[in-house]
């Protein structure tokens, strides 16, 4: 079975709350974030935000900040992960999330895929956990839920964005959908903290917002927190990390006016209020508001 992260405490499971570092690319000039400064000081920002840690980040300036560090990559091949588990490791990250496959393997070049990724976490003590993500062996529903069925010890790095807009979930019965992918949230491990509406992957959202999608993915949310709780022992964690990407990548949405392209809202101040809204979902599942 692939292992929870673990900080070797004997404090009660909890939600820790990170952030991706491409969630601060690019950002637009009025951001309330670390716009436009040097390195060191984006780091300080984020510590002082209060998150505990970075993805995809630089180790150094993460230490230097109190700040802990988890990793993310791309696996296409047998090998893809033989250097940078030993990267990882020297470099004392948590865990990694991982893009497997392009989504045209058959079933026997899946199996192989996720074959490799369990033996090397296993293998290595180190958790890797595969990313719900469009153009992966995941990019569906249906195969995912098979590949639980085949391999029950994968655990997941929840990325509900790429299922919820991309096979349009809202079409037909949203709760026997929840029912079925229940395998893949029980099993989720890490968390890319994202909302999306039936028809953009990445929307930004108001404090007060309650429109049907946002509800959606705070259901989703929760699901998955009790997935977790179910086999964490002391010390686990769960990271919810916001990764909101710039327009570079067609995710963020922007305006045009008179002529004039640019980024419609601050990724930074959505990512807080992402993991405000994901800590409310905890505190239901574990209070019980």
């Amino acid at each position: 079975m692939i292992k929870n992260c673990n900080d070797g405490s004997s404090n009660d499971p909890y939600l820790r709350f990170d952030i991706n570092f491409w969630n601060l690319s690019d950002l637009p000039s009025f951001s309330e974030g670390p716009f436009n400064l040097p390195p060191s000081d984006q780091y300080r920002m984020i510590k002082e935000a209060g998150f505990s840690g970075v993805q995809d980040g630089d180790a150094q300036l993460c230490t230097n900040n109190g700040l802990r560090i988890t990793a993310q990559h791309r696996v296409n091949k047998i090998g893809d992960l033989d250097q940078k588990i030993i990267e990882w490791k020297s470099s004392l990250m948590d865990c990694a999330t991982v893009h497997v496959g392009w989504g045209m393997e058959d079933d026997d070049e899946a199996n192989r895929l996720v074959e490799y990724v369990l033996s090397t976490s296993e293998k290595n003590d180190f958790p890797i956990y595969i990313e719900t993500h469009r153009a992966t062996i995941t990019q569906d529903i249906w195969r995912t839920v098979q590949i639980v069925k085949r391999f029950p010890e994968v655990r997941f790095n929840g990325d509900f964005s790429h299922w919820y807009t991309g096979l349009e979930m809202v079409n037909g019965d949203f709760d026997e959908k929840l029912s079925f992918i229940e395998p893949v949230l029980s099993r989720v491990r890490f968390m890319h903290g994202r909302i999306g509406n039936p028809g953009c992957i990445q929307v930004s959202i108001d404090r007060s917002d309650k429109s049907p999608y946002v509800e959606h993915f705070k259901e989703m949310w929760k699901r998955s927190f009790k997935g977790f709780l179910t086999s964490a022992v002391p010390g686990d964690f769960l990271c919810f990390t916001p990764e909101l990407l710039s327009p570079e990548y067609y995710y963020a949405q922007v305006v045009n006016e008179s002529g004039r392209v640019f980024e419609k809202n601050d990724r930074w101040t959505q990512a807080l209020l992402l993991c405000e809204i994901a800590r409310e979902c905890w505190e239901e599942v574990t209070i019980g508001k």
